[in-house]
């Protein structure tokens, strides 16, 4: 036994041996990487080349150590829009940059609002004299409205142009839980509030068609209007109207169709697209055929002087999913913004604070711990504003009412101010296999709410009441600080969707402006002629934060041997960018079954929001996934039974 234990104990020290070696390893390559990252001081005179080979969003996302180890394809690359803002804008008046380059080839996706406000950065490099020249392969409406605003727009002789709009597919459920026998328990308030439709409807109610039409049209039109703007050639309508007979006037050349409309002016591979930046910023023999002289954004953000001086103002993200808990960044836990925000009133280094909300909303309990957080900080006597970015509904205005001040961009979509909870229950698919339920009662509550035996109807009333007490305090809250009756906001709550424009109209919203206008706003009401933003959240040390900086490298995505760029997720043409849309739309459907089963409280959610907003390859919600699909865990797998049993009983 004495050998036995002394051979066991080799092992182990073996094993931690292993261990510790594994673990120095790793943050030893970490270091290097880090170590490696771009320093101030190697701005080359030349081009800005910006590779979106991700989406861009407002905060990005907390990455799992395991989860990087597992997938380290670049999958989660992310770009943080006030950072391109930021590195566009000095790019204008920088006399080291000659010009600034864009590759939307992997391109991820945005926001409408974020994307128009990349838009107006770039407007200020041609204002100041420099040229924007941007390539892609297919351009979907996202990269299309970005690319607008360049100087001169390339396209791949294989790619095109696919200008869609909003709109798509919408799923419904319920003759599916009638074939499996279960019951969609919905408690709600809100002739509007559709994220309960999927599950008792099997279609869009009349109330429900006729707000999203009406979203639909208003940012429908704000998108024609900003790319028409910028080029004033571009044939959309017949772009939009008749794509067919578009397409045939060129034989079926897509890239030749796009230059023809005046939406592209070139027509090159990216070697191609390489000579010409080099004929205006100088060639680079090192870098290749179809090399130039350029600073890449990692290393020009890493020059750009740090934002100090003056008083701080404080800038909270509430991006993503409102969910208990202290989840994010990337998904707004309410735990996590709360103590954020409370750190920051306790800490009286804040001259003010800007909310930058861009949520769909979610839990209600998670939805008031931030708010309270922004009432405690607005009662220190600081000013507070919110600044609405391309989606700001039900829990995302629940977080809003506190401010002094409400900024939203016409395409903004807002409102959503209603409640819901679903709960499903199985007793008839139980009974359906020979499985019923007895029991005893003490109370009329005792058991409920019961899944398996179905709910009493005591506990339906219950649960309605409850959430008619959470729309009565949502709709109190936006009373007081819209100084509105409670009749007045009832009236336009219901759960129903505004875009940013009608949302100004009826008073939801103070005034237009982006997070810039949100800023100088409490600067002025803070008295502060010198001043700078703290964006409040992550620390840059921390293990997620540094790993987020491993994917985020130098040249803005992986390259193979010859230079070119390696993006993830397949090809970039028309026929991937279709089969990615039928995968997400897979996704979709497990997402929406999710809300069914997942175990959740009464909801300020907009689902019916998802269907308004775009994400990636630039498509609505229904026609593929966009960023509330995705934090509400597209993947998520919980409701495979569901699909199974689909599958068992047809």
């Amino acid at each position: 036994m004495k050998f036995a234990r002394a051979v066991w104990k080799i092992l182990v020290a073996i094993k931690d041996g292993l261990v510790l070696l594994l673990l120095l390893l790793f943050f030893g390559t970490l270091s290097l990487a880090l170590s490696s990252r771009p320093m101030p001081g190697r701005v080359k005179e030349g081009a800005l080349a910006i590779t979106l080979d991700g989406p861009v969003v407002e905060e990005k996302a907390r990455i799992a150590p395991s989860e990087l180890l597992l997938d380290g394809d670049g999958a989660h690359r992310q770009y943080v829009a006030h950072d391109l803002v930021r590195a566009i804008e000095a790019a204008a008046t920088d006399t080291r940059i000659r010009a600034v380059t864009l590759d939307l080839e992997g391109f991820g996706g945005a926001g409408q609002v974020t994307l128009s406000r990349l838009g107006e950065a770039l407007d200020k490099v041609r204002g100041a004299g420099k040229p924007v020249l941007v390539r892609a392969v297919l351009y979907d409406d996202d990269a299309l409205q970005l690319a607008a605003h360049a100087s001169e727009i390339w396209v791949d002789p294989l790619g095109g142009v696919m200008v869609r709009g909003p709109g798509g597919t919408l799923l419904f459920y319920h003759g599916l839980l009638d074939r499996l026998k279960v019951k969609a328990h919905v408690f709600k308030v809100g002739t509007y509030k559709s994220a309960v439709e999927p599950y008792i409807r099997d279609s869009l109610s009349p109330e429900a068609r006729e707000a999203e039409t009406a979203v639909y049209t208003a940012v429908w039109h704000d998108w024609l209007a900003e790319v028409k703007k910028a080029r004033p050639r571009a044939n959309l309508a017949l772009v939009t109207s008749d794509p067919v007979k578009w397409l045939a006037a060129s034989d079926g050349n897509a890239a030749e169709a796009a230059k023809a409309a005046g939406l592209v002016d070139r027509i090159g591979d990216k070697v191609a697209f390489g000579k010409r930046a080099a004929e205006i910023v100088g060639g680079d023999r090192d870098q290749g055929l179809g090399g130039y002289k350029a600073t890449r954004l990692g290393a020009y953000l890493a020059d750009l002087p740090a934002q100090k001086g003056g008083k701080a103002i404080a800038v909270v993200n509430v991006e993503g999913a409102i969910v208990d808990g202290n989840a994010g960044p990337g998904v707004a836990g309410g735990d996590r913004i709360a103590a954020l925000i409370d750190r920051a009133t306790a800490s009286g280094d804040y001259a003010g604070m800007v909310l930058r909300v861009d949520s769909p909303g979610g839990s209600v309990t998670g939805a008031e711990r931030i708010r309270a957080a922004v009432e405690r900080f607005k009662a220190s006597g600081l000013p507070v504003a919110v600044s609405m970015g391309n989606l700001a509904a039900s829990g995302g205005y629940w977080v809003s009412t506190p401010a002094d001040r409400i900024f939203a961009e016409p395409a903004t979509i807002t409102g959503s101010i209603g409640i819901f909870a679903v709960i499903p229950s199985f007793e008839d698919s139980l009974a359906k296999f020979g499985v019923t339920t007895d029991g005893l009662r003490t109370t009329p509550l005792s058991g409920q709410p019961s899944i398996l035996g179905g709910f009493s109807p005591e506990m339906e009333a219950v649960l309605q009441t409850e959430i008619d007490a959470g729309y009565h305090r949502f709709v109190g809250l936006v009373s007081a600080s819209r100084h509105k009756s409670y009749a007045d906001v009832d009236r336009i709550a219901q759960g129903r969707v505004w875009d940013g424009g009608t949302a100004r109209q009826i008073g939801l919203v103070d005034e237009f402006g982006n997070l810039d206008n949100a800023l100088n706003w409490v600067a002025g009401k803070a008295g502060a002629t010198k001043w700078h933003p703290t964006y409040l959240g992550e620390e840059a040390g921390s293990l997620s934060g540094m790993i987020a900086q491993l994917l985020s490298s130098d040249d803005d995505g992986s390259t193979d041997s010859d230079g070119s760029a390696v993006y993830a997720g397949g090809g970039h043409d028309l026929a991937a960018r279709v089969a990615t849309a039928q995968f997400v739309l897979a996704g979709r459907m497990a997402s929406d079954l999710d809300v069914l089963m997942g175990a959740r409280g009464a909801q300020a959610y907009c689902l019916e929001c998802a269907g308004l907003e775009r994400g990636f390859a630039g498509q609505a919600i229904g026609g593929g996934a966009g960023p509330v699909s995705t934090l509400l865990g597209a993947a998520s797998g919980r409701p495979e039974w569901l699909l199974w049993a689909a599958r068992f009983l047809r």
